[in-house]
């Protein structure tokens, strides 16, 4: 009896393998398999490839060879190059001869990038390219190309490159939103410099927030999967069975620095919006609520008598901003948007980064036990509703970065406007000793309430006379200069 199992047991196996290989010679015309052509055609193929996928799901079968042929060629290897200037610092020669001289050094560093045009637009990670004083692009045929930086945006970790080049083989923007846990996706891009490197895996989850980015209004959302990963896979494609781009890989969480199970892609619903932003406007249109938030706990569930531990709780509103103008408090919790449930804040942040200023979403949400809804007329950073120019909305300057003042804070120091740092690097605030969570109230004599007020009351950081406000621990000052 155990002789027959055995012999059992390998006839099924054989028979298995035998339907995988009908399906695959029978329904998949590898001669077919071009990116980027003709409509239609594509069309066919994906519908062709969806059925033979299923068909191979069904008898036990696994095969990427259609997503591989689909992308390979249209993820790029992207080179930069930048200088970097260094002090030599030598106390015994400083005290004979003076201080020493700046040495200037050249660091080069490489990534991937994914072509989604066939005129040669190309999506990257921004912390790729973010320092490089020149980006070079190689395709999979070997040819390289200089590329321009169209544009960048670091709350999201995205650039845009462009090179000049047609007929390129390009990946077809997906839908991340309808990626399932488990789904089979595949990793393109040029690890350790390794070029044109096919990694499988499955997701593993959806819209993690890891903390990565240190910019104010960052948006983490990530598509976390097993597929493995490794420095220079930054910036290239995850993508689902049919070829699609569903995600732009970014990072891995290592204890090592190498790969260790866990990998991390931008998900599409994201970068296309970048995308159509950095080459239409130059500058990514982001919409804001005007919000300060966190995700619900057992405790808040608890005493705004909430059903489940689930949406984002408005711990600050910002006057003049787009929540407080419609009608939404402190303390709120918003549960959908569009009628989307949102569960976290980076679900929140994902769906709400879709629009741009100007734009109108419904927002349900819950105060005191009661549901209710309000139409939200987004703004964008310096508190209108109109297209803002590239540039303009750096958050920059002086080397502090600035966000908005809750309305919490406005009462607690009896003020009517002001700006929080909410960093400070090397500059002129840092040398006046202003650190971070300090307010600022008036620059030159005039009231600000945005970055954007502080640029300009400094003439674009040309003019610094005087500047007044609180420190953290609430105690009053005010710089000026002698004249």
């Amino acid at each position: 009896m155990k002789g027959k199992s055995v012999i059992t047991t390998l006839l099924i196996a054989l028979l298995g393998a035998v339907v995988g290989l009908f399906i695959y010679t029978r329904f998949l015309d590898k001669e077919k398999l071009v990116t980027g052509g003709d409509k239609d055609k594509d069309k066919e193929l994906v519908k062709e490839n969806a059925r033979y996928t299923s068909m191979l799901a069904q008898s036990g079968v696994n095969d990427f060879t259609f997503a591989a042929e689909q992308t390979v060629h249209a993820v790029v290897h992207v080179k930069t190059k930048s200088t970097v200037s260094s002090q030599n610092s030598n106390p015994l020669y400083e005290f004979f001869y003076g201080p020493g001289t700046n040495q200037q050094r050249e660091v080069r560093g490489f990534g991937s990038g994914v072509i989604v045009t066939p005129d040669g637009y190309i999506v990257t990670a921004n912390h790729v390219i973010e320092e490089a004083d020149e980006v070079d692009v190689t395709l999979n045929d070997k040819r390289t190309f200089v590329a321009d930086v169209v544009g960048r945006d670091p709350s999201t970790d995205i650039a845009l490159l462009k090179i000049k080049a047609t007929g390129l083989p390009y990946i077809k923007f997906g839908d991340s939103d309808a990626i399932r846990l488990g789904e089979w996706v595949l990793a393109v891009g040029n690890p350790f410099n390794l070029t044109s490197t096919v990694t499988a895996g499955i997701i593993s989850a959806r819209g993690r927030s890891l903390g990565l980015l240190d910019d104010q209004y960052r948006i983490e959302s990530f598509i976390q999967t097993d597929a493995a990963m490794n420095p220079g896979n930054s910036g290239g494609a995850l993508v689902n069975t049919n070829g699609e781009l569903i995600g732009l890989t970014t990072a891995i969480y290592s204890p090592t620095g190498a790969y260790a199970g866990n990998s991390f892609a931008i998900p599409t619903s994201i970068v296309k919006k970048v995308y159509d932003d950095l080459k239409q406007y130059g500058e990514v249109q982001r919409g804001l609520m005007g919000v300060n938030i966190t995700d619900v706990t057992s405790e808040i569930a608890m005493e705004e008598k909430l059903d489940e531990v689930k949406g984002v709780y408005l711990a600050g509103i910002v006057d003049g901003g787009a929540a407080k103008v419609a009608g939404l408090q402190e303390k709120d919790v918003i549960i959908a948007v569009n009628g989307e449930p949102v569960g976290t804040t980076s679900d929140l942040q994902e769906k709400v980064n879709r629009f741009r200023p100007g734009d109108k979403i419904e927002v349900t949400y819950i105060r005191k036990g009661k549901q209710d809804k309000k139409t939200v007329v987004l703004r964008n950073m310096e508190g209108g509703t109109g297209v803002v120019a590239p540039g303009s909305t750096s958050t920059t300057v002086y080397g502090a970065t600035f966000a908005p003042l809750a309305s919490g804070d406005k009462e607690q120091l009896g003020i009517e406007n002001g700006v929080k740092i909410t960093a400070v690097s090397e500059g002129r605030l840092h040398d006046l000793g202003l650190a971070k969570g300090a307010i600022i109230v008036n620059v030159n004599g005039q009231k600000v309430n945005s970055a954007a007020d502080v640029r300009k009351a400094t003439n674009n950081e040309k003019s610094l006379s005087s500047i007044e406000g609180y420190t953290t621990d609430g105690t009053y000052f005010k710089y000026q200069t002698r004249r």
